[in-house]
């Protein structure tokens, strides 16, 4: 078989995305919901795969758990360019006298709907159209929502998305635009997920188990071949903006396949940035810091209801992955960085001046991490620093001519 999902809870072998289906996403033995997805593939060949230029993500094939590729549905997404963005590295070394490398993954280039969200939704249509599901479920802040809506629209599949209600009306107009039902919540993405499950549950739909989905763990870990395949390195830091946490999760999961075959790859330090109108696992992490980290400090995390900010698709107010990011950060030995929302059109002005790149408030959040995590300390002389930017400005109007005024 070329797959098979282990629960992560009591170890139970799941031989196939139907068997996980079937079982409304949880083991049939314990009713754990995270479970791993294991391969039969040889990683020793993954080196032949770094050779020319993909046209997606798809070009791993036999490292992702799709069985038949007449089912693959793309746009073009996950072959995206990671660029050297100089003008960092001389701000790095002019401010702080650090010799860094600053690298960047152009999500806003991606072939779907020009964020980090294109993998999972890709791979997501492929697997349900592959396994006959005819209609779905999910609550999201804003870019997964567009992304599933429109691969899952390309697939044929009937989508019914809950979303805050903070969503900026572009990601309102673009899901609409794509004919699937969109329902704003009342409140907050906590209500959202809430509308969400008791819609699944009355409507007997499968639905998304949000950032531990084993689909979206296994699409986003690709970033590990293209980080390998482009830089011919993992970079020494990782900076992302977080809401909720696939990306570090994947990163992860991406690494450990890597090194059953390429030990000498490593896990970068990894720095997770939240803006401070919305930044519970920033708070939880620094309460955990000045602890010393006690037993059980990943439990330990406020709830910002309803926050407010105009980050809409970073406004996940309570962390649920709190639990498993925070392990994982504390790992690599990074750590999170906050950053004001009131200063981050002005930091992307920076990359509209430098590169004539227009970012997204997301992509600004962690464009403006790398500037934080400088004064901070957290990046050291000598490293490469990947700076994955998570959307481009297509679906942020009013925030995209702020930038280019």
């Amino acid at each position: 078989m070329k797959y098979k999902l282990v629960c992560k809870k009591c170890g139970r072998e799941i031989a196939t995305f139907k068997e996980w289906f079937d079982h409304n996403q949880s083991c049939p033995q314990c009713g754990g919901n995270y479970v791993e997805v294991q391969y039969s593939a040889d990683y020793t060949k993954l080196k032949d795969y770094f050779q020319g230029t993909p046209k997606s993500f798809w070009h791993y094939f036999d490292f992702l758990p799709l069985m038949d590729k007449a089912n693959a549905i793309t746009c073009g997404e996950g072959a995206i360019p990671v660029e050297h963005w100089s003008f960092l590295d001389d701000y790095a070394r002019e401010k702080y006298g650090i010799s860094c490398k600053a690298m960047v993954y152009r999500n806003d280039l991606n072939g779907g709907t020009n964020t980090f969200k294109d993998v999972a939704a890709a791979l997501g249509a492929s697997i349900m159209k592959e396994n006959g599901i005819k209609e779905y479920c999910i609550a999201s802040t804003g870019n997964t929502a567009t992304a599933f809506s429109k691969y899952l629209a390309l697939a044929g599949i009937k989508l019914n998305v809950f979303v805050p209600n903070c969503v900026c009306q572009d990601t309102v107009d673009e899901i609409r635009g794509y004919g699937q039902n969109l329902v704003i919540s009342s409140g907050d993405y906590g209500a959202a997920k809430k509308e969400a499950a008791e819609y699944q549950k009355a409507h007997n739909l499968l639905i998304s188990i949000g950032n531990i989905d084993p689909i979206r763990v296994e699409a986003k870990k690709t970033m590990v071949f293209e980080f390998l395949r482009q830089m011919g390195q993992m970079p020494d830091v990782y900076v992302q903006a977080v809401s909720g946490g696939t990306g570090p999760i994947a990163l992860e999961k991406g690494v450990r396949e890597v090194q059953s075959a390429f030990p000498e790859v490593k896990l970068p330090k990894i720095i997770l940035v939240q803006q401070d109108t919305c930044d519970p696992m920033v708070q939880g992490w620094e309460n955990a810091e000045k602890a010393g980290f006690p037993e059980g400090y990943q439990t330990q995390f406020p709830s910002i209801p309803n926050p407010q900010t105009k980050v809409s698709i970073l406004s996940t107010g309570t962390p649920g992955m709190f639990p498993i990011v925070a392990p994982i950060v504390r790992k690599s030995g990074g750590g999170f960085v906050r950053v004001k929302e009131s200063e981050l059109v002005d930091y992307a002005k920076i990359a509209k001046r430098e590169r004539n790149v227009v970012l997204g408030p997301a992509a600004a959040v962690c464009f403006a991490g790398f500037y934080q995590a400088l004064a901070e300390g957290k990046i050291q002389d000598g490293q490469t620093v990947l700076i994955n930017t998570g959307e481009g400005a297509a679906r942020a109007k009013e925030f995209a001519k702020a930038v280019s005024e």
